[in-house]
């Protein structure tokens, strides 16, 4: 028969095993992470020491981004060689165009008790 000594002998036992468990379990775990870190950080440092050696120079690097506008949109947008705007119709300072997604009239809520 279990005695309150017992009990509470075993409870403690268990506590203190599944401490030690976690805490070993939790050291083994961050070594594996901290190695794959490492690892990882020395296979991108070989990949991109074996990737650069050819590389251009700076002053190459800026002529080219002055030149390419495909990365950028908003600075390849003032470059545009066909722009889609239209004129102004006459009497009209600004086109009033309206989308396909747009509807004909605006919403407007219904005033009043909605709960009645």
């Amino acid at each position: 028969m279990n005695t309150i000594r017992s009990t509470w002998i075993g409870w403690g036992t268990l506590i203190v095993a599944g401490g030690g468990a976690y805490f070993f379990a939790k050291r083994s775990i961050n070594a594996d992470k901290q190695a794959r870190h490492e690892a990882d950080l020395k296979r991108r440092r070989s990949t991109q020491s074996i990737d650069e050696p050819s590389a251009p120079s700076s002053a190459a690097k800026q002529r080219q981004r002055r030149a390419d506008h495909a990365g950028s949109p908003s600075t390849g947008a003032s470059h545009d060689p066909a722009p889609i705007s239209h004129p102004p119709e006459k009497g009209k300072s600004k086109p009033e165009e309206q989308s396909k997604f747009e509807a004909p009239v605006p919403y407007r809520s219904k005033k009043g008790d909605r709960f009645s």
